[in-house]
């Protein structure tokens, strides 16, 4: 906004708005005390069961078992040549089996065709919301921009528990207005004239998401 005063017939309409609302008594103000934040036992079992409504794939590993998990994963759907963001954590591909991965570093940026040649992205995220089952990502280290959790056919993303959070708004407090946000509420869908849903068009066919506790891993 320039701050200039608005003239000609702009100024004359605000000019005759502002004198027939002269008489009128103040409005009450507006309530902001929005319900912000909610008390749930295991955040960490509830993301993992609302990320799993949308047919996400998820499992919960300890911090030690996470480049076990991450090797398992890529080696089950048959992911060999995989994109690494810039920042992406180099133990989460030290696991065992990961060897035969060719890891793609988006450094230099990759080429579309590149992208589309891979088989899977791995990320990790800016937050999760528990009761949505929605994975955020803000292109920070780690994560990369956008066309890499677009383009390649499987997205597995890292999570770990101090990164989820109950509600939007408590995810909406800890994300940067300026930055780019993507919400991922698991693999892309939609549907067709017919109702029937089609996977894949928008965005990776399927979502693995790894969540990071003490708790146990999945067998």
């Amino acid at each position: 906004m320039s701050g200039r005063e608005p003239t000609g017939a702009r100024a004359e309409v605000l000019a005759r708005v502002r004198a027939a609302l002269a008489d009128r008594p103040e409005p009450p103000p507006v309530p902001r005390e929005y319900d912000t934040a909610r008390a749930h036992g295991d955040l960490v079992e509830l993301a993992r069961e609302r990320i799993e409504d949308y047919r996400a794939t998820v499992r919960r590993v300890p911090a030690a078992r996470l480049p076990h998990a991450v090797a398992d994963l890529l080696a089950l759907r048959g992911s060999r040549r995989v994109v690494a963001p810039p920042g992406l954590p180099q133990e989460w591909r030290s696991g065992p089996g990961a060897a035969g991965v060719t890891w793609l570093r988006d450094l230099p940026p990759l080429a579309l065709a590149e992208l589309d040649g891979a088989d899977a992205v791995l990320t990790g995220c800016a937050a999760v919301i528990a009761e949505t089952g929605t994975v955020v990502l803000d292109g920070g280290p780690g994560q990369g921009r956008r066309a890499l959790t677009l383009v390649p056919d499987r997205h597995l993303c890292v999570v770990r528990a101090g990164q989820i959070v109950a509600t939007v708004p408590e995810a909406m407090a800890r994300l940067s207005p300026v930055r780019p946000l993507t919400f991922v509420s698991g693999p892309s869908a939609t549907s067709d004239i017919e109702l029937e849903r089609v996977e894949g068009v928008h965005g990776p066919r399927t979502l693995d998401v790894l969540l990071v506790d003490e708790g146990p891993a999945d067998a």
